[in-house]
């Protein structure tokens, strides 16, 4: 699962990851992607990965952009793809697909830090990430 290295990039929404989702992250990520976008949370954001089991790298770290409340790449890198939402109260959805391979985020940012879940589809890998707003958006 080398091939993760970006992605597991916090996080993430896509109907390919739905079936794998436990049943308790599909109902948050339904909600975080109904639910009005967040826009307090827009900007460059830095993304810490830690995982805590499996056979992906231990650790990961890149950079996601939240515009208008939406989750999108943050850089020129189009070797993976990164969706997701914020919403108002601060829970977040991310999906992050990468050389046929899909991660899953979950979790809540507040104010310039966040943290939450994240797992690889098949549940193969999953982990824990941080985020840290960058003082220049």
């Amino acid at each position: 699962m080398k091939s993760l290295s970006i992605l597991t990039a916090v996080a993430v929404v896509s109907a390919l990851v739905m079936a794998a989702l436990p049943a308790q992250a599909a109902s948050k990520y339904r909600a975080a992607r109904h639910a009005s976008p967040a826009r307090t949370y827009d900007g460059l954001w830095s993304v810490s990965i830690r995982t805590q089991e499996g056979p992906c790298d231990p650790a990961y770290r890149y950079p996601a952009r939240i515009i208008g409340g939406r989750i999108v790449q943050a850089d020129n890198d189009f070797s993976y793809q990164i969706s997701g939402a914020v919403v108002a109260s601060g829970g977040i959805a991310v999906t992050v697909s990468k050389g046929g391979q899909n991660a899953v985020g979950y979790g809540k940012l507040h104010g310039s830090t966040g943290g939450g879940r994240w797992s690889a589809s098949g549940n193969t890998c999953w982990g824990t990430w941080t985020a840290l707003r960058r003082a220049s958006n």
